[in-house]
């Protein structure tokens, strides 16, 4: 994975890998910004003005879920596809503040281990990001809305769980431009146009969140992987 971060792209690939990226770095600056406002006013002891601003971080939050989880979709159609077998490091747990995504990253490690083909490995690991992905960013949803509601008693656990939701989405954005960029160091150029149209044509027709598998709960394999 190192020697493919590392790696030189040619001027077509570089232009894609630039362009995908920097439209994901931008809406999670535009994101980040947003909610590090609204923690600061509350931390400096403004409630009503950090209220203010953490009402509109969930558009935010789903201006990077989007195109995030639509990117995952579409290396994993291309892999499965075309049989493209980019290097995939296993998910370090420790990488992530929640408990739930903790637990999630443990166990996609510890499949990794057992997965005998680096196909099915990468497939696994996109599988797992993008369940991550969406869960964080409904979870992330969810904690803004509870504290719209009238005062409660534990008001800082959905401020724990907004905040940790960031953290673990940034290392969800983090995992998959690696992931894209060992991606692109496998793919032959001559694919690249049909990635290009799949990743578009993902963007367009995002899932149905009901029709989405759980992260945990019963385990099964998402259909992303192909499995």
């Amino acid at each position: 994975m190192r020697d493919d971060w590392c790696a030189w792209l040619p001027d077509e690939k570089s232009r894609v890998y630039e362009s995908h990226t920097q439209n994901l770095e931008a809406s999670y600056t535009m994101f980040s910004v947003s909610l590090d406002e609204a923690l600061e006013l509350r931390r400096t002891g403004h409630p009503a003005k950090s209220c203010q601003a953490l009402f509109v971080t969930p558009a935010l939050c789903n201006r990077l879920v989007e195109p995030l989880s639509a990117l995952l979709r579409a290396l994993a159609e291309h892999a499965k596809h075309y049989g493209t077998v980019p290097n995939a490091a296993p998910l370090d747990p420790s990488n992530y503040q929640s408990s739930r995504m903790q637990r999630a990253a443990r166990m996609s490690a510890l499949l990794s281990h057992v997965i005998l083909s680096h196909r099915a490995q990468f497939l696994h690991k996109l599988s797992t990001l993008h369940e991550m992905v969406t869960d964080i960013g409904k979870d992330f949803a969810d904690a803004v809305a509870e504290l719209s509601d009238p005062p409660l008693d534990d008001r800082e656990a959905f401020w724990r769980t907004a905040d940790s939701s960031h953290f673990d989405l940034n290392t969800c954005l983090r995992e998959a431009v690696v992931l894209f960029k060992s991606f692109l160091v496998a793919i032959p150029a001559q694919e690249l146009p049909g990635f290009e149209r799949t990743y578009r044509s993902q963007l367009r027709g995002k899932p149905r969140e009901d029709s989405r598998p759980r992260l945990l709960g019963p385990r099964r394999m998402a259909p992303i992987a192909g499995e």
